[in-house]
């Protein structure tokens, strides 16, 4: 089994961020009130940027290797 480097991590973070995004505007496109809405789709959003900086990092590192 492969070991997990920052891409791995990095994919399965913008994943599940994208996917509990999708779950909140759902909810929100529902009617269904959410008050803390706001802070969550932004905290998303910085899991969504952080995660794409790990997988570009560890793309880079992992070519570098080669």
């Amino acid at each position: 089994m492969e070991d997990w480097d920052l891409t791995s991590i990095g994919l399965v973070l913008i994943g599940s961020s994208i996917t509990a995004a999708g779950t909140i505007i759902a909810a929100l496109l529902l009617g269904i009130t959410i008050n803390i809405a706001p802070f969550l789709l932004i905290t998303t959003t910085l899991l969504i940027v952080i995660s794409a900086i790990l997988i570009l990092y560890g793309e880079q590192k992992t070519n570098a290797r080669k």
